[in-house]
């Protein structure tokens, strides 16, 4: 995807004691994942599984912004523009082997979701055995938005949400804190984030349960408990056109606000993600939805919504996206099949090749 300018520091790599830890280093890109930092994070749970000095696997972010922003979505703007189509096809097929790799590890696998965890954050924390969250942290799976469809085994994680959550996160792009996170099974565990240094230190001594035990606490309140009732309606429509009529009708103005925002971003996006959810939900395993987003990704570098959607969010910054086409209607069922075709000697393949064992 370009030139590779990750450095060596990209992603720092050292043993604290019985944990490995992992940080993500990339602080002012908030963390944002590059094709070599999957790689080297690849290479260091290879190195610890088979290490029995390392009873337990910790990763975090560096700087005070999150754990990770998500993918590098301008080197993915620059294979869809400039033709580099294979690199990014690339970067996604070890990006989500990690993230099969990560739910499959043989040891506790610990992830501190403290602030902003988005995409491709998620991919490397939510499929975790032990996953924190704090008050600061604000997880999302935001793709719609920008011409994509959750990929990263986001689908996967949605599909599992109680009732039509999942949906409502999708479609409207939006992001949840640390009691919603739990709520819709994206994390285990709540901890001050001031607690987060001493957890650290105690998962270098200790066994995981014992170290979670000293510093776990109760979640400020979340909101979508409280929404159940007209989501799960809502939602359960079997169109997107359908989803928004509902919503617009519900007589809520939180409905009414999803409404809004599922009209403002990509009407083929979200039209695919909701087919990906619903057909991810009879899947099985999450490698056999990987492989799915692997279809749907791949087909998405071939529309013009993807560049067009990282145009107007991260590069010009004028959050004025021109979709093609521009209204849900135009977006034709022979489109959004595209996505799900299979792609012959391309195919990702995890869920052929994996065991399907859980630690």
């Amino acid at each position: 995807m370009g030139a590779d300018t990750t450095g060596a520091d990209d992603v720092l790599v050292h043993r604290e004691g019985r944990a490995g830890l992992i940080v993500l280093n990339r602080p002012k890109a908030l963390n944002a994942l590059t094709h070599a930092m999957v790689l080297r994070i690849a290479r260091a749970l290879d190195d610890w599984e088979h290490d029995d000095a390392v009873a337990t696997v910790v990763v975090t972010g560096a700087g005070e912004r999150g754990l990770c922003a998500g993918g590098d979505i301008v080197a993915i703007h620059r294979a869809a523009t400039g033709g580099d189509r294979a690199a990014a096809e690339g970067f996604w097929r070890d990006e989500y082997h990690l993230n099969a790799r990560i739910a499959r590890y043989p040891k506790p696998y610990v992830a501190l979701m403290d602030g902003i965890v988005m995409g491709g954050g998620v991919g490397v924390s939510a499929h975790g055995s032990v996953r924190i969250v704090t008050e600061r942290s604000r997880i999302a799976l935001p793709e719609t938005g920008i011409g994509f469809v959750p990929d990263v085994g986001g689908s996967y994680l949605l599909a599992l949400a109680p009732g039509e959550l999942g949906t409502h996160l999708a479609l409207t792009a939006g992001s949840v804190g640390a009691a919603d996170a739990l709520l819709c099974g994206f994390a285990d565990h709540f901890v001050p984030a001031g607690r987060l240094p001493a957890l650290l230190d105690d998962l270098a001594v200790r066994p995981v349960h014992d170290a979670l035990a000293r510093h776990i606490a109760a979640a400020p309140p979340g909101r979508l408990a409280g929404q159940r009732e007209w989501i799960d309606r809502c939602y359960a429509a079997p169109t997107v056109e359908e989803i928004v009529e509902r919503l617009a009708a519900a007589g809520d103005p939180a409905a009414g606000e999803a409404a809004g925002r599922i009209a403002a971003n990509s009407p083929t996006a979200v039209k695919v993600t909701l087919a990906a959810l619903r057909r991810a939900r009879a899947l099985g395993p999450l490698e056999a939805v990987l492989d799915q987003e692997y279809r749907t990704s791949c087909a998405a570098l071939a529309t013009a919504d993807l560049p067009e959607g990282i145009r107007a969010q991260v590069i010009d910054k004028d959050r004025t996206p021109r979709w093609s086409p521009a209204d849900l209607a135009a977006v034709r069922d022979a489109e959004v099949d595209r996505h799900f075709a299979r792609l012959g000697e391309r195919e990702l393949g995890l869920s052929t090749t994996s065991t399907l064992e859980r630690w």
